[in-house]
């Protein structure tokens, strides 16, 4: 009987975490302003290429996974600039099945610390850490020549995080005893962060939003497609 009962509350819970997560049905895509979000957001949709601009605010579409158009995700374009990312991904982490984290690969060199510093705010989030969302970084511009590769990304990313961690664990306490350098732990104590610690499945994949013919070209997104596919 007690087995029996064992049984039954696991099976509950797993259809209470099961449930959840399927009502989570938004794909987020996320990353710094000029990174390519946009233009990605309008390639998966249509196909098309179209002339950007910085957003101010966000952009939804449903977006169909198979030809039957049975399968479907919603996604959601959010405002990289500084002072809108954090406001716009509090409304909507809730929702998360999935994040696109878009990075430029060309300009990533210079902007690897802000880079660093947003996914970073991503990743320590209570809701985002509860909820473990896949995760993907699209290493994305790789049609231009200089564009670092994925593996260079993560790397420096890893390295970059890790330096943020030891920084913010090693913040001044307030008068009430509460740490003030940030919300959670990211990775595991005593050891490099890498992202195979954290709670979500972390991968990656070089793409072209833009595509190596420009804007009469088709773009360079099987790897992000593919993906999409597998976390629908």
């Amino acid at each position: 009987l007690l087995l029996l009962l064992i049984l039954l509350s696991r099976a509950v819970i797993w259809r209470f975490v099961q449930g959840r997560r399927s009502s989570r049905k938004a794909v987020l895509l996320l990353g710094l302003c000029d990174a390519g979000k946009t233009l990605l957001f309008a390639r998966l949709l249509s196909g098309r290429y179209r002339d950007t601009q910085t957003s101010i605010t966000d952009s939804a579409a449903v977006y169909r996974l198979s030809r039957d158009k049975s399968t479907n995700v919603t996604l959601i374009d959010l405002p990289g600039h500084e002072s809108l990312r954090l406001q716009f991904l509090e409304r909507f982490k809730a929702a998360a099945r999935a994040i696109v984290f878009v990075v430029d690969s060309v300009a990533f060199q210079r902007e690897v610390k802000d880079v660093a510093e947003f996914l970073y705010q991503v990743l320590v989030d209570s809701t985002v850490l509860r909820n473990a969302p896949a995760l993907l970084i699209a290493c994305n511009k790789q049609d231009v020549t200089m564009a670092k590769s994925a593996k260079l990304i993560q790397q420096q990313l890893e390295k970059e995080l890790n330096t943020l961690r030891v920084t913010r664990s090693a913040a001044p306490t307030s008068l009430d005893g509460s740490a003030t350098g940030g919300p959670a732990q990211l990775g595991k104590k005593g050891k490099d962060f890498d992202f195979s610690q954290l709670p979500m499945k972390v991968e990656f994949v070089e793409c072209s939003a833009r595509g190596s013919k420009g804007e009469e070209g088709e773009a360079d997104l099987e790897g992000l497609e593919k993906w999409l596919v597998k976390v629908a």
